[in-house]
């Protein structure tokens, strides 16, 4: 008899609902339907106790405050124990003098990760990859980032794109490549030929009528 074809399982996709979930946290029980209102950066890292993820966690504790200014709420995730991480985090503490603020969960039965896409199984079956996934206060995905698990992650990234994410909201328009907050913004790109017959005397910086930018 020949072996059933696994079917392939649908990504999370940008733009729709981020799936709820409720799970035990360092911090208590939370659900991420909770922090409507508020951004939400869901990460996951490999493992406790781990040279790679301490320096993560680090680095997510130092940005702390910066996600803050910008109405976001933080949370840490991997396959471990709530007893596990209680304490890996007291060790960072202990050993580097950084208190890690933002709750972490436990996921031992992998609930969470899965839901989320967060264990490759060509990478490992018993680990998630390092994964970073944005939420938007209506709890709406965003956007996604992927680093295997050798990588750590870079935090100016994380918060370049939180920034992009929500000047774009605000302003309604687009953020060229590597794009920080100040520089030019891209205008939207006209729909009709008579508007793009008039784009390039409305005073944008442009390269023609397609690509003009100007400041905020």
């Amino acid at each position: 008899m020949e072996k059933a074809v696994e079917e392939p399982k649908l990504l999370l996709e940008l733009g729709k609902p981020a799936p709820d979930f409720e799970a035990n946290t360092t911090q208590g029980p939370i659900k991420l339907s909770d922090f409507r209102g508020k951004w939400v950066i869901l990460f996951s890292h490999p493992a406790d106790f781990t040279p790679v993820c301490t320096t993560e966690f680090v680095a997510f504790a130092k940005i702390w405050p910066e996600l803050q200014k910008r109405n976001t709420q933080l949370i840490g995730l991997s396959i471990d124990s709530l007893f596990s991480h209680i304490a890996w985090l007291r060790n960072i503490e202990e050993k580097q003098g950084i208190k890690i603020p933002f709750p972490v969960i436990e996921d031992l039965t992998m609930k969470v990760a899965k839901l989320f896409g967060m264990v490759h199984k060509a990478s490992s079956e018993t680990s998630a990859v390092r994964t970073v996934f944005y939420i938007d206060p209506e709890g709406v995905l965003r956007a996604m980032l992927y680093y295997p698990l050798s990588s750590g992650r870079n935090m100016d990234e994380i918060l370049r794109l939180l920034d992009s994410l929500q000047t774009v909201d605000k302003a309604k328009i687009a953020t060229p490549a590597n794009w920080r907050p100040g520089d030019m913004v891209i205008v939207p790109t006209p729909r009709t030929q008579e508007a793009a017959e008039k784009r390039l005397k409305e005073g944008y910086e442009c390269v023609d009528w397609y690509l003009c930018k100007k400041k905020l």
